[in-house]
């Protein structure tokens, strides 16, 4: 038996589970509701764990450890960032969304929510907020399909073209087959299994390594700059690092697990939940970079594929610490990131083109069945398209990923609080930020202005736009000032329910 062959079983059993639940999500899903958001009926822990593991992706156990790996521990800024803005995205918009898209003709999907909170008869939101979805998130997809193939390739010596599609089938399976149910359920499980690699293998270098107190000892002396929170870091770059918290407020597939919770009152201890989830992740991979600059110091004979990729920091130590089996489920937790994030991915696609372009524009009367298999059939098409942009894993469009984190932000997040929070909000101050948010995102990162991360001028001047134009605008009608104070009081009534 080689070194590879317990990892490779791991693997396949991990892949094999989650397709199971796919089919077991299938049976449960009975109309195009329970495809798109599981029948609005997720719990605490579901609904906290899903959010938590569709957000992450591959880039907490590879791009984080390897970003902390490379630059000490200054890299740590974005963590702190992201869990502020997870946090008051829980805080304000998670319960009051979850109300809102349901009192707004009960909306499956953000543009279905824009829609029916604005009234927008031209059906404009609806088509420009569909489009800035399918646009963003089929390059994310194929980013996600990338960073799968290039597991594989490395973990088994697969070559890629293989790689890629073995990665991506059997996210593509359950997805199909289990719609947000097996997403939901599956993310479940992956979160778990992300919170126990990053716990458990720090720990494990921190005794390698003999303690705290000789790692840091061992970092000092080879550079002591990594212990340096503020290593070559002015105000600006400081707070570019943490504004990718702002990203959360605007994010399609982590709002909609809010909207599928199973009431505004389980946030309260999803919230709790996701954020110790988070935390401990955040901080896990945080110490997987930062002591493994001791480890492989320590031991430079170990060292070469490191050197060659700093991303590689967790795969190396979990292969070096562990023997095969367990070293096999905590690389499983590489996969589990990026199965949990693409199959959100693909399913917020199949949701917009669905829901958003084809019921109302070319089907208006279609059946909850041929909703579902239409819904179905898109993920395979955005699935297509996706493996086929990632062929080229070098391809210049897979650079759009750096921002449209941003994109999404910029063009959402205002949009989604203020209409949580503001009842004045009108359509056009709705349209005006989303247009502004996103070309602003855009044209600063074309010209880099001030070293600024370019989701904070576009979240500051969607605002702007939605202030503007909706008081420049006539009063919202009397009926959605209704429904909002509805929403409002429902969501301040006295806790009944756990």
């Amino acid at each position: 038996m080689t070194a590879s062959t317990p990892m490779l079983i791991t693997f396949l059993v991990y892949i094999l589970g989650m397709v199971l639940i796919g089919f077991i999500a299938y049976r449960a899903t009975k109309n195009f509701d329970d495809y798109i958001l599981g029948g609005r009926r997720m719990g605490s822990w579901v609904t906290a764990l899903s959010a938590g593991a569709s957000d992450m992706s591959g880039w907490l156990l590879m791009g984080l450890p390897g970003a902390v790996y490379l630059g000490g521990i200054s890299e740590g800024w974005i963590a702190i960032g992201l869990i502020i803005g997870a946090y008051f995205n829980w805080r304000l918009v998670a319960g009051r969304l979850r109300i809102h898209t349901e009192r707004n003709n009960n909306a499956l999907t953000l543009p279905d929510y824009f829609t029916y909170r604005f009234e927008d008869k031209s059906r404009v939101l609806r088509i420009l907020s569909a489009l800035v979805i399918l646009l963003f998130f089929t390059i994310y997809c194929a980013s996600g399909v990338v960073a799968g193939a290039r597991l594989f390739e490395s973990t088994f010596g697969i070559d890629y073209d293989t790689a890629l599609w073995i990665g991506a089938a059997a996210t593509i399976t359950y997805t199909f087959f289990g719609g947000f149910l097996a997403v939901s359920w599956t993310d479940t499980v992956q979160a778990t299994l992300m919170i126990f690699a990053l716990i458990l293998t720090p720990v494990f270098v921190i005794i390698a390594v003999g303690g705290v107190d000789s790692a840091m000892v061992e970092i000092a002396a080879n550079n002591a700059s990594h212990l340096d929170m503020f290593k070559n870091l002015d105000v600006i770059a400081i707070v570019s690092l943490m504004a990718w918290g702002l990203g959360y407020f605007g994010q399609p597939h982590i709002l909609a697990r809010f909207m599928a919770a199973g009431s505004h009152q389980t946030m309260v201890n999803a919230r709790r939940i996701s954020m110790t989830w988070m935390v401990l992740c955040l901080g896990g991979a945080v110490g997987v970079g930062f002591f493994g600059l001791s480890y492989f110091a320590s031991f430079p004979e170990q060292a070469a594929g490191v050197s060659a990729n700093p991303e590689r920091v967790f795969i190396e130590l979990s292969k070096i610490l562990f023997n095969p089996w367990i070293a096999g489920i905590l690389l499983s937790a590489i996969l589990a990131a990026v199965m949990s994030t693409l199959s959100c991915q693909l399913l917020v696609c199949s949701s917009a083109i669905t829901e958003d372009l084809y019921k109302p524009f070319l089907r208006k009367n279609a059946s909850q069945t041929e909703l579902v298999w239409v819904g179905r059939a898109m993920v395979l098409l955005i699935a297509v398209v996706a493996i086929l942009v990632a062929r080229d894993p070098d391809n210049r469009v897979l650079g759009l990923v750096s921002y449209a984190w941003a994109g999404f932000g910029a063009a959402f997040g205002p949009l989604v609080i203020f209409s949580v929070l503001w009842p004045r909000m009108t359509r056009n101050g709705a349209l005006a930020g989303m247009l502004v948010g996103a070309v602003t995102v855009i044209v600063w990162k074309q010209f880099g202005w001030l070293g600024l991360y370019e989701i904070i001028p576009g979240f500051v001047f969607a605002s702007i736009a939605i202030l503007v134009f909706s008081l420049l605008d006539k009063a919202p009608s009397r009926a959605m000032s209704q429904r909002f104070a509805e929403a409002e009081q429902e969501y301040r009534a006295p806790v009944t329910a756990a």
